[in-house]
């Protein structure tokens, strides 16, 4: 059970991601989480949010370059190794995860980590093997 990530394409210059952020705070959005990345040409901002289909459209309006890509929420345990168990549930599995980032949501003495991987069912398979929660737009209260 995918969410959607909104992966939007940054100029480097100072202030861009600061009119990202203000056009989604003007509609109420709210980021969920937030990566950044950069190359020497530009920037990319992967971000969840609460209504990502909403927040598309805002950025589109305003002529921003952007893509929606499927991305997988699993809990961690909030707890020294937590993290560290989850990564080797996926390396015992051979799931190559392209990139992942830190969710702000916390509940419960869980963390929760967005994933990018390329096998969707050796994932669900692994994570359901050891107990481990893949957690969709309902738990994660976005739609």
């Amino acid at each position: 059970m995918s969410i959607h990530q909104i992966s939007v394409f940054l100029e480097n210059r100072a202030g861009q991601l600061a009119e990202i952020t203000q056009k989604l705070a003007a509609k109420s959005i709210d980021i969920r989480a937030i990566s950044i990345a950069e190359t020497a040409d530009y920037g990319v901002a992967r971000m969840i949010v609460n209504d990502a289909q909403a927040a598309t459209a805002i950025l589109l309006e305003h002529g921003d370059i952007l893509s929606m890509t499927p991305v997988w929420a699993v809990e961690v345990p909030d707890r020294p190794a937590g993290l560290a168990e989850l990564l080797a549930v996926l390396a015992e599995n051979s799931i190559d995860v392209e990139y992942m980032y830190s969710l702000f949501t916390h509940k419960e003495g869980h963390a929760y980590m967005v994933l990018r991987i390329t096998d969707e069912a050796a994932l669900t398979k692994a994570m359901a093997s050891h107990d481990i929660k893949i957690v969709g737009n309902e738990e994660l209260g976005i739609r």
